[in-house]
């Protein structure tokens, strides 16, 4: 499960010309030793591989995007999160408005997986700190769990030889606990990355609040989770 946001273009009209000059499309590819969300294990704490693809338009901060990931559940293998926004930067601070729709294909409609949310964001850069506030909010979140938010708080900081530190806390809570398969719980985690020859490279500790077996029957005790990938 992984970023922001749906705008309708029909709000900001663009013409084919701006569209044509000032939008870009990238493309990221990642390999994980464990896809966790929110500090739970989507992939059965197995690696996966994840990738996607977004447009952007420098004009008017609008980007809308793809991205999928390999998760092990019941009867899912694949999860795709579509999402589109608006994004600004004045002077040093950004902000960010917009709602993602997590789909997986295959699994039984019964199941309630599939959700959307609204994401709100914004960061300031210190200089030698930049700090981001977040808040999502679902209507009916996954398995058919009703209401839920999930602020969080993240900072990173430029450490030497190029390598970056980040630390960040969020707290899920939820309408229907019994539906989702846990309390409302906090979860934590610590991490540093390292760019080398076009390659990102990250390692990072994460915990929950929640105990196993108690409050989590698998997949949301501490782990260190390594990844690396590649934007083009």
């Amino acid at each position: 499960m992984k970023k922001l946001f749906l705008v309708c273009a029909a709000v900001f009209p663009l013409s084919t010309q701006v569209y044509a000059e000032d939008s870009a499309f990238t493309g990221n590819v990642a390999l994980t030793t464990d896809y966790v969300f929110r500090g739970i294990s989507q992939s059965n704490e197995e690696p996966t591989v994840q990738g996607g693809m977004d447009w952007t338009s420098a004009s008017t901060g609008l980007y809308a995007g793809v991205w999928a990931s390999g998760v092990d559940f019941a009867d899912a293998t694949t999860e795709m999160d579509f999402y589109g926004g608006i994004s600004q930067t004045v002077d040093d601070l950004t902000w960010d408005l917009g709602a993602i729709y997590y789909f997986y294909p295959g699994a039984d409609d019964s199941k309630n997986y599939d959700f959307w949310e609204l994401a709100a964001a914004v960061g300031y850069d210190f200089d030698v700190l930049q700090a981001s506030f977040s808040v999502n909010y679902s209507p009916d979140y996954f398995g058919g769990s009703g209401d839920a938010w999930y602020p969080a708080i993240n900072l990173t900081a430029p450490l030497p030889y190029g390598i970056t530190a980040d630390i960040g806390y969020g707290h899920q809570w939820i309408d229907d606990n019994a539906a989702f398969g846990t309390s409302d719980y906090g979860t934590w985690s610590v991490g540093l990355g390292y760019s080398i020859e076009g390659f990102n490279l990250a390692l990072k500790y994460i915990d929950t609040d929640l105990k196993e077996p108690s409050e989590c029957l698998d997949g949301c005790g501490q782990r260190v989770v390594f990844s690396v990938s590649r934007s083009f």
